[in-house]
């Protein structure tokens, strides 16, 4: 492993740059006002931020002027993981919050959102439009009967629309949940079924690839399936009109209120993100109003240095945290870019077409998208103008160091590049960007303030330069406050706490190196160890999908029950590719040469294709369980697998094994 310590940075923020972040600005104020430490630059604020956690996270609400209409008791009532209390006696409202820049004159007519869709083209909506939007979809929702608690749904692409939705929930305190629309009607049932919506905003269709795609017959059995809805918000993207017993989205949002945000307790209730949901119904996970606020304040203002005059382009869907993520860029009076459509349409290169066109200055992507780019030979920085971005951030998975090497030769040698880490659980990072630190080939910054992020053995013990169990042994405000339909938090518990008591088990392989930089090596329960020695799945990737005959590949380690342990390679060929013994050789040498010999598979085996989530993962663990010998209706729910067909090789290769 190459650490920070003993290899050059491929990036260093310079003295100017260093000086105009907003963390350094905070870390100054908090040093006069909090007792911060003035010197040492982020390392001393991180360690001060863990160890005085309720001073840190006070400096926080005050430093982003929170607006309690009424005051906390304390910041930390009890902080025993799972149940943590964070700002007991506190009232609040995120939309209040995330529209707040439209109160000022100055900026009321400024783009609060940019809506592009695959022409490229963007359509800005200002801060005016869309207060005046919320306000009047909260008073129609108000009026629907929807209180505080209520849950909202949506069924919904990438559009201004969505955020509209969402904040208005927000504003009248019921709760939001959304899947995008490319979801089957029985995945989305799977997550909304669970939580019984109220009132379902869906669209009639959406445009993706070039083509329009029909949702109305899917909308039709989610208004069957979902009794307790009592409205259904027809947007018609395709132009059609709004079916039987449907409320037009036009009629809803004709109003000129002025929002009126329901003040709330910190702990009240914001939104559900689901899990992937690989086995069994997805883990309906409960994130607070309050929690998330002071999280993406953190989050967004400090670590990705967004504010006033930033515009934040991040490639997702409404299927994904980092929707909610981007969203809450509006929080630091950011202009959020929605782009709703193909990551690679017309070419592998639309996401840099669309930070182009709309002059974004943070962008951020799939680490996926990043290879794919490099292997399909795309040049951004010489085929657009992206003078505006000074950060590309990726996640979903790690970036290989190829990454970081095509990223800084191919968009701009003095870039900040983020490889950041975290999870749908916490709706934020564990660790990632700092702009005030050096980029390390292959690592992620830095943990993130107020993140007591540490790497654990099988017994406990924290490790430094070694592998290990992500563990985070302080409670974080965005942790989820329950999982819906779990009344005796067992099912929470056993997700992040059946392994260490008291301490946030992620399920993720870590290295913390010396310097603080973070390597993240993939899912700890699908992680190899052979004769002792641990690798992520993430290496045997990056260095097996370098090679251009390979697609796609999936790694699977399987204790047998003689002791034996087997471990075949799965390979997704490139057109025109064949396996013979010379790739195969090849392959085997790769993985010898550049990561380990105990890490050469047993078998490499070519597969029709790799299966993922509904939100682009590998999936490797129901694998895993297909070869072992479940049943395939056991090892997986169909429902969160983007095919399911290709699980069937996998189910009969178990077969013929046994």
């Amino acid at each position: 492993m190459t650490s920070a310590a003993n290899a050059a940075p491929l990036w260093q923020p310079d003295a100017d740059r260093i000086a105009a972040a907003r963390v350094t600005h905070f870390q100054s104020w908090a040093a006069e006002r909090y007792g911060a430490p003035a010197e040492g630059g982020y390392p001393a604020l991180h360690r001060w931020s863990v160890a005085e956690l309720e001073t840190f996270w006070q400096a926080v609400a005050d430093w982003f002027d929170i607006r309690f209409s009424t005051p906390y008791e304390r910041v930390l009532g009890d902080r025993t993981m799972p149940g943590a209390q964070w700002f007991p006696g506190a009232t609040l409202n995120y939309a209040e919050h995330a529209l707040r820049t439209g109160e000022d004159p100055a900026r009321a007519h400024d783009a609060a959102l940019l809506h592009v869709d695959e022409t490229h083209e963007p359509t800005p909506y200002t801060w005016a439009e869309l207060r005046r939007e919320v306000g009047a979809l909260a008073a129609e929702l108000r009026a629907l009967g929807v209180r505080p608690g209520d849950r909202v749904s949506g069924y919904l692409p990438n559009i201004p629309q969505a955020v509209t939705a969402l904040l208005a929930t927000a504003a009248v305190g019921a709760v939001w949940t959304s899947c995008a629309p490319d979801f089957g009607a029985r995945s989305v049932l799977d997550r909304f079924q669970q939580v019984e919506p109220v009132v379902l905003f869906t669209v009639d269709g959406y445009r993706y690839g070039g083509k329009e795609h029909d949702r109305r017959a899917t909308v039709a059995e989610l208004r069957r399936e979902l009794p307790t809805l009592r409205a259904v918000v027809h947007i018609p993207l395709l132009g059609t009109e709004a079916p039987e017993g449907a409320l037009d989205w036009s009629a809803v949002t004709a109003g000129d209120a002025e929002p009126v945000f329901e003040q709330v307790p910190f702990d009240h209730p914001l939104w559900v993100l689901y899990s992937s949901g690989t086995t069994g119904l997805p883990k309906a996970i409960v994130q607070s109003q309050g929690g998330i606020l002071l999280e993406h304040f953190k989050q967004l203002g400090l670590h990705c240095d967004l504010g006033p005059g930033d515009r934040f382009f991040w490639y997702t869907s409404t299927g994904w945290m980092m929707w909610n993520f981007l969203v809450s860029g509006l929080l630091t009076g950011t202009t959020v870019v929605l782009y709703d459509g193909s990551p690679g349409h017309p070419t592998t290169g639309a996401q840099w077409s669309v930070a182009e066109r709309t002059g974004a200055t943070l962008f951020g992507t799939s680490a996926a998208y990043v290879m794919a780019c490099a292997k399909a030979g795309v040049h951004p920085a010489r085929d657009h103008d992206l003078s505006t971005i000074t950060c590309v951030a990726t996640t979903g998975s790690p970036l290989p160091p190829d990454g970081f090497r095509w990223l800084h030769d191919e968009v701009a040698d003095d870039l900040w590049i983020a490889s950041v880490s975290g999870g749908t659980d916490v709706c934020s990072c564990f660790a990632g960007a700092v702009p005030t630190l050096p980029v390390h080939i292959g690592e992620l910054q830095a943990a993130c303030l107020g993140t007591d992020l540490q790497s654990w053995d099988p017994q406990g013990k924290p490790l430094i330069g070694e592998v290990g169990e992500l563990v985070v042994t302080n409670p974080m405000p965005s942790m989820p406050i329950r999982f819906w339909n779990d009344p005796d938090g067992s099912r929470y518990r056993d997700s992040y706490f059946e392994m260490y008591p008291g301490v946030w088990r992620h399920g993720d392989w870590i290295t913390i190196n010396e310097s603080g930089s973070v390597v993240i090596h993939g899912r700890s329960d699908s992680t190899l160890n052979r004769q002792g020695v641990r690798m992520g799945s993430a290496d045997i990737y990056e260095a097996v999908e370098r090679l251009p005959e390979i697609r796609e590949s999936l790694v699977i380690g399987l204790e047998e029950p003689d002791g034996g342990y087997w471990m075949p390679l799965f390979v997704h060929l490139a057109e025109g590719a064949v396996l013979d013994d010379a790739l195969k050789d090849r392959i085997k040498r790769t993985i010898r040469e550049q990561l380990s010999p105990r890490h050469v598979p047993d078998d490499i085996i070519e597969v029709p294709g790799v299966p993922h989530t509904l939100t682009g993962k590998r999936i490797e663990v129901p694998v895993k369980r297909l070869l072992q010998g479940t049943a395939l209706d056991k090892a997986v729910n169909p429902g969160s697998v983007d095919n399911l067909e290709l699980l069937r090789f996998y189910e009969d290769l178990a077969r013929t094994r046994r």
